[in-house]
Protein backbone atom coordinates (compact mmCIF):
# COMPACT_ATOMS: atom_id res chain seq x y z
CA UNK A 1 0.00 0.00 0.00
CA UNK A 2 1.26 3.45 -0.91
CA UNK A 3 -0.03 6.65 0.69
CA UNK A 4 -0.49 9.42 -1.87
CA UNK A 5 0.67 12.81 -0.62
CA UNK A 6 0.87 15.55 -3.27
CA UNK A 7 3.97 17.77 -3.05
CA UNK A 8 3.42 20.91 -1.03
CA UNK A 9 0.15 19.76 0.55
CA UNK A 10 -0.06 19.75 4.34
CA UNK A 11 -0.16 16.27 5.89
CA UNK A 12 -3.73 15.34 6.81
CA UNK A 13 -4.46 14.26 10.38
CA UNK A 14 -6.22 10.93 10.77
CA UNK A 15 -6.62 10.11 7.08
CA UNK A 16 -4.74 9.97 3.77
CA UNK A 17 -5.45 12.06 0.70
CA UNK A 18 -5.19 8.90 -1.37
CA UNK A 19 -3.95 5.32 -1.32
CA UNK A 20 -2.65 3.03 -4.06
CA UNK A 21 -2.74 -0.74 -3.53
CA UNK A 22 -2.61 -3.97 -5.47
CA UNK A 23 -4.09 -7.32 -4.42
CA UNK A 24 -7.33 -8.98 -3.28
CA UNK A 25 -10.01 -6.35 -2.64
CA UNK A 26 -12.64 -6.56 0.10
CA UNK A 27 -15.66 -4.26 0.20
CA UNK A 28 -17.28 -3.97 3.61
CA UNK A 29 -20.91 -2.85 3.79
CA UNK A 30 -21.84 -0.02 6.12
CA UNK A 31 -21.43 -1.07 9.74
CA UNK A 32 -23.42 0.58 12.52
CA UNK A 33 -23.06 0.54 16.30
CA UNK A 34 -25.17 -2.54 16.89
CA UNK A 35 -24.45 -5.71 18.76
CA UNK A 36 -24.35 -8.34 16.00
CA UNK A 37 -25.66 -11.04 18.36
CA UNK A 38 -28.77 -9.16 19.47
CA UNK A 39 -29.29 -6.79 16.54
CA UNK A 40 -29.72 -3.92 19.00
CA UNK A 41 -27.91 -0.58 18.86
CA UNK A 42 -25.47 -0.62 21.80
CA UNK A 43 -26.11 2.92 23.04
CA UNK A 44 -27.58 6.27 22.09
CA UNK A 45 -24.14 7.79 22.78
CA UNK A 46 -22.44 8.82 19.53
CA UNK A 47 -18.91 7.73 20.54
CA UNK A 48 -20.13 4.36 21.84
CA UNK A 49 -21.83 3.73 18.50
CA UNK A 50 -18.64 4.65 16.65
CA UNK A 51 -16.61 2.19 18.72
CA UNK A 52 -19.05 -0.65 18.06
CA UNK A 53 -19.22 0.17 14.33
CA UNK A 54 -15.39 0.01 14.20
CA UNK A 55 -15.38 -3.32 16.08
CA UNK A 56 -17.97 -4.69 13.64
CA UNK A 57 -15.97 -3.45 10.66
CA UNK A 58 -12.80 -5.13 11.99
CA UNK A 59 -14.71 -8.41 12.46
CA UNK A 60 -15.85 -8.37 8.81
CA UNK A 61 -12.28 -7.62 7.67
CA UNK A 62 -10.93 -10.58 9.64
CA UNK A 63 -13.64 -12.84 8.23
CA UNK A 64 -12.35 -11.94 4.76
CA UNK A 65 -8.73 -12.64 5.72
CA UNK A 66 -7.80 -8.96 6.12
CA UNK A 67 -6.59 -6.89 9.03
CA UNK A 68 -7.19 -3.21 9.78
CA UNK A 69 -3.83 -2.25 8.22
CA UNK A 70 -5.23 -3.46 4.87
CA UNK A 71 -7.83 -0.65 4.84
CA UNK A 72 -7.49 1.72 1.90
CA UNK A 73 -10.78 3.64 2.18
CA UNK A 74 -13.40 4.48 4.79
CA UNK A 75 -16.63 6.41 4.31
CA UNK A 76 -18.42 7.56 7.45
CA UNK A 77 -22.08 8.58 7.33
CA UNK A 78 -23.03 10.56 10.43
CA UNK A 79 -26.32 12.10 11.49
CA UNK A 80 -24.93 14.77 13.83
CA UNK A 81 -21.96 16.93 12.83
CA UNK A 82 -21.75 18.54 16.28
CA UNK A 83 -21.67 15.16 18.05
CA UNK A 84 -18.89 13.99 15.72
CA UNK A 85 -16.80 17.11 16.22
CA UNK A 86 -17.42 17.09 19.97
CA UNK A 87 -16.23 13.49 20.28
CA UNK A 88 -13.25 13.69 17.90
CA UNK A 89 -10.62 13.09 20.56
CA UNK A 90 -12.50 10.08 21.97
CA UNK A 91 -13.21 8.79 18.46
CA UNK A 92 -9.52 9.09 17.55
CA UNK A 93 -8.54 7.07 20.61
CA UNK A 94 -11.14 4.38 19.85
CA UNK A 95 -10.08 4.28 16.22
CA UNK A 96 -6.43 3.64 17.17
CA UNK A 97 -7.46 0.98 19.73
CA UNK A 98 -9.59 -0.93 17.22
CA UNK A 99 -7.93 -0.24 13.85
CA UNK A 100 -4.42 0.83 14.84
CA UNK A 101 -2.47 3.66 13.29
CA UNK A 102 -3.44 2.97 9.69
CA UNK A 103 -5.10 6.03 8.20
CA UNK A 104 -6.67 5.27 4.80
CA UNK A 105 -8.38 7.66 2.42
CA UNK A 106 -11.46 8.78 4.29
CA UNK A 107 -14.62 10.84 3.86
CA UNK A 108 -17.20 11.88 6.44
CA UNK A 109 -20.68 12.69 5.11
CA UNK A 110 -23.45 14.24 7.20
CA UNK A 111 -26.80 12.64 6.38
CA UNK A 112 -30.35 13.33 7.44
CA UNK A 113 -30.83 9.81 8.79
CA UNK A 114 -29.87 6.15 8.49
CA UNK A 115 -32.08 3.11 7.91
CA UNK A 116 -31.74 1.98 11.56
CA UNK A 117 -33.52 4.82 13.36
CA UNK A 118 -31.26 4.77 16.45
CA UNK A 119 -28.05 4.62 14.39
CA UNK A 120 -25.97 7.81 14.45
CA UNK A 121 -23.04 6.52 12.39
CA UNK A 122 -22.48 4.02 9.60
CA UNK A 123 -19.00 3.20 8.31
CA UNK A 124 -18.22 1.39 5.07
CA UNK A 125 -14.77 0.31 3.97
CA UNK A 126 -12.53 -1.00 1.25
CA UNK A 127 -9.47 -3.09 2.06
CA UNK A 128 -6.78 -4.59 -0.15
CA UNK A 129 -4.75 -7.63 0.84
CA UNK A 130 -1.45 -7.37 -1.06
CA UNK A 131 -0.53 -10.00 -3.67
Amino acid sequence: METLQPDGWPRPKGYANGVAARGRTLWVAGQIGWDPLTGQVVSDNFAAQVRQALVNLAAVLRTGGAEPHHLVRLTWYITDRSAYLGAQREIGQMYREVLGKNFPAMSVVVVDGLIEKRAKVEIEATAVIPD
